[in-house]
Parts: structure tokens; sequence; C-alpha cells
């Protein structure tokens, strides 16, 4: 039950393959050998994103009574490889949806490190506008709407969480239909959080799927070889398709295929977990897409280290940040070129702490154009907000958005009002080199993204992922931000609350 059968039959021009309820789909004679030819065997070296392992399991073939022969009668199959210009390669095309309650961290982080990679991602609408609220209040814009994209193919489709954004996106017919062709032709998709429960599970695509093959040549029903075929990219071969989702979800997932895993790759379908596996989420894909290298290559970009790198957190002239009984106030300024995934993780941790975050645009508009091509809108324009005071005023990274934040103005005017009056500030990436620049980080320890820590001079820490120093808190940037943000929330709310934060996040909140 639950098998699918395929007869493989012989003609002039090519062969069909056939189901057992008749349907038939046209392959040619590459397709063919790809299915005679051995398994490739995997690499003895395997990368840290994927576990990779093939089988292949004979099965005894049915007694059957020899073919009469027929003179002459020899198939001779004849593969040429097709000619292709090795100066010219495609992008890699990428189907990102979006909807309302789109979880933003996992959406962005995807974004980004795709287009590192040098991928063409296309960020995709299911609601009538393109605008869109994700579940953490961020504003983000599409590039398109989902309806634009049904007759293109893409070589992966990844697919956030959040809610309700899965369901959002579980709803859109389109997005079914496109998934569902991805899955059918073998080609990538992948899904975070909820949405491998709530989205892929009732389109059907989580079902146990074995392929059992039958050769035909001519007009004879030989049935010359008879085996199941299995490529799992999963940590065990002896099972179809595991998948793993966020916590809150996993009783929604069958328990015979559900496995508790960060990421969990089988076959084309890769899944994860939620926030806080999602660089690990997009690597996965990135390597499945580009390689080990580009992976490897994108990874030391983000500033990703192991857990034998041995940073963590440090402290220096240590003082309670007490704001009062009121929630407290969070001003983060942003221009075009601020790096996305500073952004959206600050926006998005603090507001699941229930602090009030104020995203404010220091261009002329409230929409801004982040490093790697996403749409952000702002709250406010800075001029709105010029004349308020914060609890907490943080400068997110990126090199262009950094140098345009140090142009405005009122920011600079807020940032010395705010050290004036002894309540907190700080950046991440490269922004601390603003601070520096304006005098903040005078008699302070600091860090900042390598490119600029050696501007800091004496205040520099380079040993350390976030440095506090009384009032003051820096960051390296891009995939730190989240330890970043769990420090704010541990300082301004207790240690309780910033795990409980990282629970949700499905990350390791460090332990000092």
């Amino acid at each position: 039950m639950g098998e699918r059968r395929w007869m493989l039959i012989g003609s002039c021009g090519g062969f069909c393959v056939a189901d057992c309820c008749g349907r038939a789909i046209i392959l040619n004679r590459v397709h063919v050998m790809s299915l005679l030819l051995p398994l490739p065997q995997p690499s003895a070296t395997l990368s840290p994103f994927t576990v990779v392992t093939s089988t292949l399991r004979l099965k005894p073939l049915p007694s059957l009574k020899p073919p009469r022969s027929t003179p002459n009668s020899t198939l001779s199959i004849s593969v040429s490889p097709p000619t292709t210009d090795s100066n010219v390669t495609t992008p890699k095309k990428v189907l990102l949806p979006i909807g309302f309650g789109t979880e933003e961290m996992e959406a962005v982080i995807l974004i980004h490190v795709l287009r590192r990679a040098g991928a063409n991602v296309t960020v995709a609408s299911v609601e009538p506008q393109l605008q869109i609220e994700a579940a953490g209040g961020t504003k983000l814009v599409a590039d398109t709407s989902i309806s634009n994209c049904y007759d293109q193919i893409f070589d992966l489709i990844a697919l956030p969480g959040g809610m309700p954004g899965s369901a959002r996106l579980r709803d859109c017919d389109v997005l079914k239909r496109i998934t569902c062709k991805q899955a059918e032709e073998n080609r990538l998709y992948g899904a975070i959080n909820a949405a491998p429960a709530v989205t892929l599970l009732p389109w059907g695509l989580l079902k146990r799927k074995k392929v059992i093959y039958f050769f035909s040549f001519g007009c004879c029903t030989l049935i010359s070889c008879m085996f199941e075929f299995t490529v799992s990219l999963t940590k065990s071969p002896n099972t179809d398709v595991l998948v793993t989702c966020h916590p809150a979800f996993f009783h929604k997932l069958p328990t015979f295929w559900a496995v508790k895993t960060n990421i969990q790759v089988s076959k084309g379908l890769t899944t994860s977990r939620g926030p806080g596996t999602a660089y690990m989420f997009a690597l996965t894909l990135t390597e499945q897409l580009f390689g080990e290298s580009v992976a490897r290559e994108v990874a030391e970009f983000l500033l990703m280290r192991t857990d034998d790198d041995n940073v963590s957190k440090k402290e220096f002239n240590e003082i309670e940040w007490s704001v009062g009984h009121h929630p407290p106030t969070v001003l983060i300024p942003i221009a075009h070129g601020s790096e996305e995934i500073e952004v959206v993780t600050l926006i998005d941790i603090l507001r699941r702490a229930k602090a009030n975050v104020i995203v404010a645009s220091v261009e002329k508009t409230l929409g801004v154009m982040a490093s790697q091509g996403t749409k952000i809108v702002a709250d406010k324009l800075i001029s709105d907000v010029k004349e308020s005071a914060h609890d907490l005023i943080i400068l997110p990274g990126g090199t262009a958005g950094a140098q345009r934040l140090s142009k405005s103005r009122i920011l600079k005017k807020l940032l010395k009002e705010q050290n004036s009056a002894g309540r907190i500030y700080g950046a991440v990436c490269s922004s601390p080199a603003i601070l520096h620049k304006q005098g903040l980080l005078k008699d302070k320890k600091a860090t900042a993204h390598p490119s600029v820590l050696d501007k800091l001079e004496d205040g520099a820490v380079n040993d350390a992922v976030v440095v506090i120093d009384g009032k003051l808190i820096t960051s390296e940037g891009l995939s730190t931000v989240t330890d970043f943000a769990l420090a704010i929330v541990g300082k301004l709310f207790g240690n309780g609350r910033a795990r409980s934060v990282a629970e949700g996040l499905v990350f390791a909140y460090p332990k000092k």
C-alpha cells in the first residue's frame, strides 16, 4: 500500500514511464541511463551541513518464462552529453513565499544567506498586496505576487514558518500547486518552524514514498530487473522520509517519521526547527545548491563559530539596567544598506520579550532597501522621534547603512542626549565605529565587526561576541546578533525571560 509502480517502456524516440493508474511521463535517453547507472557512492569526508547516505536494496525477481527471442533484437543506447558553454552559469532560482504572520527572522536569514551565496531569490507575497506584517510586527515588502511565479521553474522553494504565516501559506492554492510540482519533479524544497507540520503535511508532501521500477524494452514485457531504489539524505538510511519542525508543532507530525533534530534532510526535502536554527537551515540549502565550499565561505562571512571557539559575552563595570516599571522603549534607526539580519533579529527578539520597539528611518521615506535587497518599512521617520526619550538606542550594522546613519544629524543629537542622560545605548557590526567617532566609546570596552575593530583603538575587545560596559553594549554582528539581542533582554528583564525567549527560538541560551 502506498507504493507507486512504474513501467518503463521502450520506443524509438525515447521511453515512457507509466504508473499503475496509466499516467505516463516521457523520458529521454539520458533519464533512462540515469535509472540504469549505479548510485554514486557518498564521499568519505562528509560536510558538516548534511549527512548523505545512498542505498540500493535489491529484491528477488519473480519467476518468469524467458521471452521468445527475436533475430537481431539487440538494444543499443547511445548517450551524448548535452552541449553546454562552461563559461556560462545560470543563477540558481529560489522562491521564498511570505504572508501575514511569517516569522521574520527565518525569512530574512534565508533571503540574506541565499543571496549572499549567489542565488536569485524571489520573495513572493501570498497576500493580495506586497507588504505584509510579519509575526513580530516587522513590515516586509515582497518582490512580487505569488501568482506571477506560477509558470516559473525554481531550483529551490524555501518556506519560512511563523503563525499565522504558515497557515496563510497553506491556504494559498497557487503556492500549493507550485510546491507540489516542485516535489513531483524532484527539485529541492524546504520548510522551517511550523511550516513542515502546518503547511507541507496538509498538502500531502510528507508522505512516505517508495518507488519500484520495472524495465521493459521494445514490445516484450520482460521485467529485466526489479529493485527498490532509495536515496536518503538522512541519518537513518532505512527510513524514506524524516521530518522535523518547531517543538510546539511536533505533536502534529506522524510519529513514525518525526525526528527531534535541528536540521533534517530527506531526499529533496529539508526541514528545520525555528529561528535559532535558521542559519544552519539556510547554509544546508546553500550547500545543496552551490556545494560545500560556498556554504563554508558564507558561514565564515556570517561570523559563525563552532563550540570549540570558546567565545562568549564579557561584561565590564557591571551595573543594573533599571528603566522603571514601564515596558522599556527601544529605538532602532535604519537606513538604506542596513544589515537586514541585524535589524529584523533585534526587532523580533526584543518584541518577543515585550519591549516597545520603534523602528525609525533616517531616510526621507519609511521604506528602506537593506544590504541584501530586503525591503523593510519603518514605523516612523527619525524626525518624528527627535523629541522623544528612549530607554535604549541600538544601531544595526551594514557598511552602507552605517555610513548613512552616521550622516543623520537627528540621530547624532539623540545619541549625545542618550549618553548625557545616562541612558543605555549600543551598536552592532560596523556601527560601533559611529559611536567611536562621536566620542561615545571613550574609556569604554567594546567590540565590532572584525573589519572595523581596529578603529576602536585601546577599548577593542576581540575575544567576545558581546561586550557590555556599564550602559553600553556592542557585538560583532550578523550571526552574533541573536546573542546580542538576548543579552539586552537579560539586562532589561532578567535571565529568566531571556532564557524563555531563547527556548521559543530553539536557540541555546548561553550559560554565562
